[in-house]
């Protein structure tokens, strides 16, 4: 009887053990926030407003659509004849043609087909691309298209505003918030800046002027980075080894404020965030150029989303 008894208290004293050592597990696997509580706020308000921006008219979920355009006529609409084939359950069979001309585009819609821009009906009009402000942007029923270049191509772009994405749109995983990814940096400036190429995730390059090198310390290893001047902010498009893996296989975006007087710039990785692509194919996003391939795994900001190009 003694011998049963000891050996039941070992054996739930083996559980207990055990449940101890599984709660440790978890305990080890937790991932926590780095940071003071105000930074922590800061940052995940970042990434909320990032969200929402995706989500509106001009966001990068709604994308339905991107047609190259040959010379001359192309025709559009959800016929399988036309050379520009719209979705069939939201547009019409034959909508009308778009000329695209040296480079110049002009739409012609055919009668009895509602086109709006701007509110008002559209029979005929030359198009206006999105490079600039007045850019023509057209109406049907949920759609919406406008007339792009890029790099010596020109296309039409599609959105729907009822495009599933958007409507299933779950948000973005993140690394969590460490302030140890928030460095600050220095900036050099080229005399003159430099024109680097930068290669596209459709197979065109353009060229872009970088106005100097912005380096960073690790654990006492000095690495760099090339931004371009994108308003008042640096841009930056770079690649690190988490990609492919737990983040984005063709690298994420990052802004940085222009350095001050002394040349000191804020780098914060945790607002490191996905490009169009990881959203939709529909997108033309620009790749890291060779130089901004970090060896090194940067586990701050977005992680990998979607079923965009990899």
């Amino acid at each position: 009887m003694h011998k049963i008894i000891i050996n039941k208290l070992l054996c739930n004293l083996s559980i207990g053990i055990m449940a101890v050592f599984m709660i440790s597990l978890s305990g080890c696997n937790k991932t926590t926030e780095k940071g003071d509580a105000a930074y922590i706020a800061s940052i995940n308000q970042w990434h909320q407003a990032r969200i929402e921006r995706l989500k509106k008219e001009n966001g990068w979920l709604n994308l339905a659509g991107l047609y190259w355009l040959s010379e001359g006529e192309n025709s559009f609409g959800s016929d399988p004849s036309n050379k520009i084939i719209f979705p069939k359950d939201k547009a019409p069979a034959f909508i009308g043609s778009i000329i695209l001309k040296d480079g110049k585009a002009s739409i012609k819609i055919n009668k009895g087909i509602n086109v709006t821009s701007e509110n008002k009906p559209v029979s005929e009009t030359e198009l206006v691309s999105d490079s600039a402000d007045n850019a023509t942007v057209l109406a049907l029923g949920t759609l919406r298209w406008v007339y792009i270049r890029r790099s010596g191509k020109f296309g039409i772009r599609l959105r729907d505003f009822e495009a599933s994405l958007v409507k299933n749109f779950k948000g973005i995983d993140t690394y969590p918030v460490n302030s140890d990814w928030r460095f600050n940096a220095k900036f050099t400036p080229y005399n003159p800046p430099r024109v680097i190429p930068v290669s596209t995730i459709i197979g065109t390059v353009e060229q872009d002027t970088v106005p100097g090198i912005i380096s960073f310390n690790v654990n006492g290893k000095e690495y760099k980075l090339e931004p371009v001047k994108e308003g008042n902010d640096f841009f930056i498009i770079f690649a690190d080894k988490t990609n492919g893996s737990e983040t984005y296989g063709a690298g994420r975006f990052l802004y940085a404020s222009q350095p001050d007087s002394a040349g000191n710039v804020i780098l914060d990785f945790n607002k490191a965030y996905n490009p169009p692509c990881a959203f939709t194919k529909f997108a033309t996003c620009p790749l890291p150029p060779e130089q901004n391939y970090l060896q090194l795994e940067i586990t701050a900001g977005e992680k990998v989303y979607g079923e965009g190009h990899h």
